[in-house]
């Protein structure tokens, strides 16, 4: 089986980039959901970092304010790896189980999608990385707008990433998904049809 490792910087399109390839077909297996699972309530990966970073990092209903841990890891180095050391070992457990999980059901081709396949040193789980890049402006603008912050604090959480261009040279594809969806989606289709079409 194939297992292609798609990743690219924060609001660079991945999700919309999967979710073009999952309408044609392919099996995507999502890393920010695994991620969520790890820290889930009651899981073993909750009580560790609450451990660690502390009661205040949980919301009223027990689950993890994500935008919260957040503020903490994008401008402190020490606490991104502490984070990193706690949910990075386990998300790449489960994505290893649903690899194979989805080998077992026939799948001759899985896409991988992981942010920081990279940086977290998942790179052995795939074959190849195809990479989802935009013009950092755009980065910028698409950040802001997603998350209701400033350019100031965009500029931030996307200095403590990968650049753009670094993680760029690690695929074997890129997508640039600069313009609008359509123009992506037939982008994402081309590629679709050269590089996997032929496997189904």
């Amino acid at each position: 089986m194939r297992v292609i490792g798609l990743t690219g910087g924060i609001a660079t399109g991945k999700s919309s980039v999967a979710r073009f390839i999952a309408e044609l077909g392919g099996a995507v297996i999502d890393a920010d959901e695994l991620s969520r699972q790890v820290v889930s309530p009651g899981s073993p990966g909750l009580e560790r970092l609450v451990a660690v970073f502390g009661e205040e990092m949980l919301l009223p209903d027990g689950s993890l304010d994500r935008k919260r841990l957040g503020r903490v890891v994008f401008v402190d180095d020490e606490q991104r790896r502490r984070l990193e050391q706690i949910v990075h070992p386990e998300i790449r457990r489960l994505a290893a189980e649903r690899i194979a999980a989805a080998a077992d059901e026939g799948h001759r081709t899985v896409f991988y999608m992981a942010p920081l396949l990279i940086e977290a040193g998942a790179s052995e789980l795939v074959d190849e990385i195809w990479v989802v890049t935009v013009d950092p402006e755009v980065q910028l603008e698409r950040l802001m707008l997603r998350d209701g912050i400033t350019r100031e604090e965009a500029l931030r959480i996307t200095a403590c990433q990968m650049p753009l261009g670094e993680k760029a040279r690690h695929g074997r594809i890129v997508i640039d998904n600069s313009g609008p969806p359509a123009e992506t989606q037939r982008l994402v289709k081309d590629i679709w049809l050269k590089e996997i079409g032929s496997e189904l």
